[in-house]
């Protein structure tokens, strides 16, 4: 595997394991204004990704279709979409600040579906990376390398506040910080084994790329609309998640634009 395809798995990765780490420097849960602000950022930066990293390239990549060269992206978005609505249901989960847990019934305790809950929020940002660098490995889409080392970047800056987000309310509720801080890193890994897989689909089925880059983006915007829009506007001070997001939204495209 080129050791470029290693960089930008490990980039998000790094992400969440920095911003676990920040349990060892702080104190109890973050300000509640913070924890808006992080989560409109990361959904600023994952609606932006969606778009530019993921959603234009499936179209471009099916230009050959002409008029229906939309086809495979509504598709996969869809496909996408459901993926996530069928996780969401199937796995036990529970919200930053929920008293209610979703999913099926489970003995499982509120830290672990505290945990569970991120690490399915980042299913899709792993497969958003891997299929991102397959389409540069196999030069399908235009993709650059630059293009997915910058969307890798940006699912690392905005791992940096979910890695914190999960880290310290876990400390705040009585585990160890080195407990804590090793369950928030583990919450990131499965965006390294989802893009690793996602890489070795995409490069043996070359064709099916339109229909990955799409599913990602809809699993992406599925969390988005499902978990962090509610989250960064529930409550008071809701502006603060607002203007993050537009923050998130504008370095991300920027980042894309700019690399890509």
């Amino acid at each position: 595997m080129p050791i470029e395809i290693l960089q930008g798995l490990a980039i998000p990765f790094l992400g969440t394991t920095l911003g676990a780490a920040c349990v060892f420097l702080l104190r109890g849960e973050l300000d509640h204004r913070i924890q808006k602000a992080f989560t409109g950022f990361a959904a600023g930066i994952m609606v932006a990704a969606s778009v530019w990293s993921l959603l234009i390239p499936s179209m471009e990549e099916s230009s050959a279709l002409g008029a229906y060269a939309s086809l495979p992206a509504v598709a996969g978005f869809w496909a996408g979409t459901l993926f996530l609505l069928l996780l969401d249901h199937i796995i036990p989960h529970l919200h930053l600040n929920s008293e209610e847990a979703e999913g099926p019934k489970s003995a499982l305790s509120k830290n672990l579906k505290l945990v569970l809950a991120v690490t399915l929020h980042n299913i899709p940002e792993g497969m958003a990376v891997g299929v991102v660098l397959a389409g540069w490995l196999t030069g399908g889409a235009d993709l650059s390398l630059g293009a997915a080392l910058a969307l890798s970047l940006g699912i690392a800056i905005q791992n940096f506040p979910e890695g914190a987000i999960i880290s310290l309310p876990l400390a705040a509720n009585g585990e160890g910080r080195v407990k804590a801080f090793v369950l928030g890193t583990l919450s990131g890994v499965v965006e390294p084994i989802g893009g690793a897989l996602t890489i070795v689909a995409a490069s043996v089925v070359v064709p099916v790329l339109p229909y990955l880059l799409a599913f990602a983006a809809g699993a992406m915007l599925y969390v988005v609309v499902e978990e962090l829009i509610p989250e960064m506007s529930a409550g008071h001070h809701s502006n603060i998640g607002v203007v993050a997001f537009s923050v998130g939204f504008t370095l991300m495209m920027a980042l894309d634009t700019i690399l890509g």
